[in-house]
């Protein structure tokens, strides 16, 4: 009988990780089964691109896997069981032996009054789309607000503020702009901002989001579009499983990206709480996702076939941020994600960042980054393996 591993989600950590498995592992021994809601690979990284008005290359999965022996079901997962090995689709049930779970993160309103009814997001395509569509509406002067001052906000505010000078931009920042960056790095996100005519307000904190404004403690900005960037959150479903959480509710693993309270079940990208250098969580990002993802298809693999597990680090190497489509900032951090006082900016960055998210696409495609890969058979269960140690 065949070994069944079922992915569940194919963004950037999912597809890598169902390909990378399909790579290893050989047909006739081993079932993989890929499970999405969508029929083509999104671009997550670049929805504030979309949401501005640019157009993506369409890449269908039904292409993407041709030929690998992924088993692609289009279906909204509903429910997982870990105790039954189950995954519930819409309109059937799935059991497996290994499970991955990728199904990500979507935006979180951390419970503001009104954000959930008023304000849009930009953490699916759907969501992107429909900031496009209501912003393609709006006449000159009027005011749009974007809340978070984080990697998605900072890249949004700057993209739309660049692409419709006409409009009255506005960022709330919950800290100081730019205040995760080194000093190079603060100074050139002022600049960008201020060349570009955005309001920016600092040290604000968000109490009310209204269908025409934004409450900022007893203050009002105007705003006739609203779009919350304001942080992540996992997908539901964790939740009412039996798997080992975190106080954020994603999935605890250990360093081969398996559950700490299930090990026949592997989280990767942002539903997975992973730890990376120093000891310290890896944050919510691409930049996480696919190094995970190699992480947990070549774990599996190796546990599979008797193999030694990987010893990979995961570490950080930089922070990869567009200002636009004409200037960006490459911020270098150490091995865990903290600053340093160097980093990359203007026209280059900005080439440099567009490499980096064809790279992140050119990954899902080649999960095995091109390099010549041998498949190798399961053994069976008693045959001893032999385990990463730190």
């Amino acid at each position: 009988m065949k070994h069944r591993i079922v992915v569940l989600g194919a963004g950037y950590s999912g597809a890598v990780a169902a390909g990378r498995l399909a790579a290893r592992l050989f047909r006739d021994e081993v079932s993989i089964t890929l499970v999405n809601a969508e029929p083509d690979f999104v671009e997550r990284v670049r929805m504030h691109e979309v949401a501005t008005g640019r157009d993506l290359k369409h890449r269908p999965y039904a292409d993407l896997f041709a030929g690998t022996g992924v088993d692609l079901k289009l279906a909204k997962v509903t429910a997982v069981d870990v105790e039954r090995k189950t995954v519930a689709l819409e309109s059937e049930d799935l059991e497996y032996d290994t499970l991955v779970y990728a199904l990500g993160s979507g935006w979180n309103s951390h419970g503001v009054p009104g954000a959930a009814e008023h304000a849009y997001q930009i953490a699916s395509r759907p969501g992107a789309l429909r900031v496009r569509e209501r912003l393609a509406s709006l006449s000159a002067d009027q005011p749009v607000t974007v809340v978070g001052g984080g990697l998605t906000g900072v890249e949004f505010v700057t993209e739309l503020a660049e692409s419709r000078p006409d409009l009255d931009v506005a960022l709330v920042v919950r800290g100081g702009l730019g205040d995760w960056l080194s000093p190079k790095g603060r100074r050139h996100l002022r600049k960008v901002v201020d060349r570009l005519g955005i309001t920016v307000h600092e040290n604000a904190r968000v109490t009310e989001v209204a269908a025409d404004h934004v409450a900022i403690g007893n203050s009002r900005i105007p705003s006739a579009v609203t779009v919350w960037t304001a942080g992540f959150a996992v997908h539901p479903i964790v939740q009412a499983t039996a798997l080992e959480v975190s106080d954020t509710g994603r999935i605890v693993v250990d360093q081969t990206m398996r559950s700490v309270s299930h090990p026949d079940v592997y989280a990767i990208g942002d539903a997975a709480y992973a730890m990376g250098s120093k000891n310290k969580p890896l944050r919510m990002s691409c930049a996480s996702g696919q190094p995970m993802a190699w992480q947990a298809a070549d774990s599996i693999a190796a546990r599979l076939t008797g193999g030694k597990l990987p010893h990979a680090p995961l570490a950080y190497f930089n922070q990869c941020i567009s200002l636009g489509r004409k200037d960006g900032l490459i911020q270098y951090v150490t091995s865990d994600d903290r600053a340093v006082n160097a980093a990359l900016t203007g026209r280059v960055a900005a080439v440099y960042k567009e490499s980096i998210c064809k790279g992140a696409a050119w990954g899902v495609v080649n999960p095995t980054l091109g390099l010549p890969v041998r498949r190798r058979h399961v053994v069976r269960p008693a045959v001893p393996l032999r385990e990463w140690t730190s």
